[in-house]
């Protein structure tokens, strides 16, 4: 048995099918991973992500560890409520996971990072605050719903009070606002519009319920991954980990090098890499049928890559991928599939975003 959320009943309760992901008892699905997606593509989808840990970081030397912590600089967040997407890094600049950060008050600051990275984030945040007198909470209390797609925030602020719903419709995207004992963030992993709402557990089923009378559709983890792989969003242990640095990981625009005096964890490692590296994260479009997965071997003209994700996308029915390459591969590929060698278009991702297919018809075509 795994550790399970505060609406694991709710699940069971609704039919979904559930799966380990990563010690957690998590919904796959509740019957069709496609249907579930296209919800979230043409109206809304609801998922459970009380899995993700909130920690909370406080004191009034917070700023200033978080600059040190991150590698994007939470300097930038002027105003309460402001959220920042940053890598974590080592000192050789591996990724110990991504995150959000907001910016609550100057010496209140909330992270949210991946479940699976939970303990030795906690691990390394705390043995790095000690010196700035900084206390680090991790939220054990807390639920958190995503709520996605183009008529997602309509919908879930409808379960709002008027006041509320003012706050919530008027937040800007990566901002967050607190509602009485919630936090709801305009914030997603699914390339749509959308809340994610922290929430006191007790009050998560209550909440879930509320969005689904309104014709919200329950989501899993499928779709999710669907969703996030066609918007070019990097999952954890994936396409990111401790061996490879934000640079090769199509992630410097995360990177913040500037002002040249912050002297955040990896910043000498990542000054040390090649520019551009020597490796990077593109996007693949498969040529024909199949479907392409993790670890499959990518043959380009500048030498071997490997597929990092890879999965069907129900928008553009066809396989996709994320894929690490040597820097400056184009043009056709060859992607080795079960003794085959199948073709795919090199693409820049995102490949859907805001229900609209970012590959243009020609390459579709062209790739058929």
């Amino acid at each position: 048995m795994g550790l399970k959320t505060p609406l694991y009943a709710t699940h069971v309760e609704q039919g979904a099918k559930i799966v380990d992901f990563g010690g957690w008892d998590m919904p796959l699905h509740y019957g069709s991973q496609v249907d579930e997606h296209h919800a979230v593509r043409r109206d809304a989808g609801l998922f459970d992500v009380s899995h993700m840990c909130s920690i909370d970081l406080r004191g009034r030397g917070a700023g200033e560890f978080l600059r040190k912590l991150l590698a994007n600089d939470v300097a930038k967040l002027k105003a309460p409520g402001k959220g920042l997407y940053s890598c974590m890094l080592r000192e050789d600049g591996g990724v110990i996971d991504d995150l959000i950060v907001y910016r609550m008050t100057e010496s209140w600051f909330r992270m949210v990072v991946n479940a699976g990275t939970r303990d030795k984030d906690l691990a390394w945040i705390r043995a790095g605050a000690e010196p700035h007198d900084v206390a680090v909470e991790a939220r054990e209390d807390l639920a958190m719903i995503a709520v996605q797609g183009p008529c997602a925030r309509a919908k879930a602020a409808s379960v709002l009070s008027e006041s509320e719903r003012r706050i919530a419709l008027d937040l800007k995207p990566f901002t967050a606002a607190p509602l009485g004992a919630w936090l709801i963030a305009r914030t997603g992993y699914t390339g749509e519009d959308g809340f994610e709402i922290a929430l006191p557990a007790a009050d998560a089923p209550t909440l879930w319920k509320s969005l689904c009378a309104r014709s919200i559709v329950p989501a899993g983890l499928g779709a999710r991954d669907t969703l996030r792989l066609e918007a070019g969003m990097c999952l954890y242990g994936s396409d990111l980990d401790e061996s490879h640095h934000p640079l090769e990981s199509g992630l410097a625009w995360t990177v913040a090098f500037e002002p040249p005096d912050r002297d955040f964890f990896g910043r000498a490692a990542l000054e040390r890499v090649n520019r551009p590296p020597r490796e990077e994260l593109v996007g693949l479009l498969l040529q024909g049928r199949g479907v392409l997965r993790r670890h499959q071997t990518v043959i380009t003209a500048r030498g071997a890559g490997e597929i990092t994700s890879g999965t069907f996308s129900p928008t553009l029915n066809r396989s996709i991928a994320l894929a690490r390459v040597p820097h400056g591969a184009s043009g056709t590929v060859q992607v080795e599939v079960r003794g085959n060698r199948l073709g795919a278009l090199v693409v820049k991702p995102p490949f859907v975003r805001h229900g609209a297919a970012l590959i243009s018809t020609t390459q579709m075509e062209n790739n058929s």
